[in-house]
């Protein structure tokens, strides 16, 4: 059966090596799938780095290159109505529902007659959600035939717009790691990065934008710090607050103790996650927070906000780290205490760690998907 899968930006490296995974494991579920990547790129993940082609170890077709968002709408809009308008796929998996070129597809495989599934990455608690909006939402997901999602909060989404319950196929969301990682060798790694650290480190790693609430962890970190320890904060990444987080970090007379370092590949970042207390994700929305699983698979603990999608399934009270509510710098502060009392135990809270996020791996994500892919195939007339 022919499985035709379509993908906004090829720069996505975790969903390389899921794709990578599929293309490898795919004949095993009688499945011929095929790859369309639509661009290479987007303006904020050219901010952090270039495409790595070598993760991605399967076929696939490039429609445009450079970035998404520089496709003139009406070429994007034709270019992929036509493409399943003609495709022969007895299954079409579509890559989104929140742009109109999603819809243009959504309409060739309607008049085509093509089984369709879409991947839907939202949550309920992502953004404020519109009267108008979710009437779209609740017809969009009412004409396809199969939904794709990442976890309780995803199904919980798919669910509140009318999504069958039974056609919900909930699958693992994986990190890409750097090619070199082995989970046998992060606790001897993590106790040595760790041995003789003079202060705590808290870590972010991300994006620097307004959604991400950088502001509301440099807030806690002033608060923490007023407490009379010491500590050290660095903020991985780049985006177009740096210049405002960097005054706002002196405002707070925090220069001392906040690094603005920039963005990191995998390999450096791995270091910054072995040595680290734990990662901060203070998101106001995140569908989910890779992050999150990458510090876990360093066996770091978490912190990150209510909103995050990761929450119910690897956010575990004091086992694996801790949430606070979104925009609450004082019960940010007090997570961070929680976390340098009651983390002391690097090899213990290290094992708890890779336990909790060792399933979430690209080939478990693979298998989950092949799975619902088949099973709708089998289910459809």
């Amino acid at each position: 059966m022919k499985v035709d899968l379509y993908h906004n930006i090829l720069w996505s490296r975790y969903k390389a090596e899921v794709f990578s995974a599929m293309h490898e494991l795919a004949p095993g579920h009688n499945l011929d799938l095929r790859f369309t990547q639509v661009a290479e790129s987007n303006k904020a993940q050219m901010a952090l780095s270039g495409v790595d082609l070598t993760r991605h170890r399967y076929p696939f077709s490039l429609l445009f290159k450079g970035s998404y968002s520089a496709i003139p709408q009406l070429k994007l809009i034709a270019t992929l109505f036509k493409r399943v308008l003609n495709s022969d796929a007895d299954l079409l998996l579509l890559p989104g529902f929140s742009e109109i070129a999603h819809w243009s597809m959504l309409a060739a495989a309607i008049i085509s007659g093509k089984k369709r599934a879409v991947f839907c990455d939202a949550t309920l608690y992502d953004r404020r959600q519109s009267r108008l909006k979710g009437l779209l939402k609740r017809i969009f997901f009412r004409s396809c035939h199969g939904y794709f999602t990442y976890g309780e909060r995803g199904k919980a989404y798919l669910l509140h717009y009318g999504a069958p319950a039974n056609l919900i196929f909930k699958r693992v969301q994986a990190a890409a790691l750097p090619n070199n990682y082995s989970p046998d060798s992060v606790l001897s790694r993590r106790i040595a990065a760790r041995r003789n650290l003079e202060a705590p480190i808290f870590l972010y790693v991300g994006r620097l934008s307004s959604e991400k609430s950088i502001d509301v962890l440099l807030a806690a970190f002033a608060i923490f710090l007023s407490t009379a320890r010491k500590a050290q904060l660095y903020i991985i990444g780049s985006g177009p607050l740096r210049d405002e987080l960097t005054r706002l970090a002196a405002n707070l007379n925090l220069l001392g103790s906040v690094s603005f370092v920039g963005s990191r590949d995998l390999d450096e970042l791995s270091q910054e996650y072995l040595r680290a207390d734990c990662l901060i994700l203070p998101s106001q929305s995140e569908p989910w927070g890779l992050v999150a699983n990458e510090a876990l698979h360093f066996g770091c603990p978490v912190v990150v906000s209510e909103n995050c999608g990761c929450v119910p399934e690897l956010v575990i009270s004091g086992v694996t780290g801790y949430t606070f509510r979104a925009g609450d710098a004082r019960e940010l502060a007090d997570r961070m205490s929680n976390v340098i009392d009651n983390f002391k135990n690097t090899e213990h809270t290290g094992i708890r760690c890779l336990e909790t996020i060792s399933s979430f791996n690209p080939r478990t994500a693979a298998t989950q998907t092949l799975a619902g892919c088949r099973a709708l195939l089998n289910m459809l007339p």
